[in-house]
């Protein structure tokens, strides 16, 4: 498994984010896609076609189980580590609602 630290990121990328619908709400990464981790077997019709799809959850572990399946599934994804926690940290920005919050 492959993991990338938020600064290699782009601010435009397209990222999987697996966390709960709370967390989501919360704020989330302009490009993200939701689809929370349990709900992913189900879903995987729906993840967005790219190279390489960076996974990100809270502070990295339910993204690197995503990853780990998804990489069986043979997906290019890599981890994001620390997470949205990181992510928040290093003043990238964040959206709720349509809006932007960072």
């Amino acid at each position: 498994m492959t993991d990338i630290t938020v600064a290699q990121v782009p601010d435009d990328a397209v990222i999987l984010d697996v966390r709960e619908q709370d967390e989501w709400d919360a704020g989330h990464a302009p490009n993200a896609v939701h689809i929370p981790l349990s709900e992913l077997p189900t879903r995987i019709a729906e993840l967005p076609e790219v190279d390489e799809l960076p996974v990100v959850c809270r502070r990295g572990g339910r993204s690197a189980q995503a990853v780990a399946w998804l990489e069986q599934q043979g997906f290019d994804v890599v981890n994001v580590e620390g997470g949205m926690s990181a992510w928040e940290s290093a003043g990238k920005q964040l959206d709720r609602d349509g809006a932007t919050i960072i």
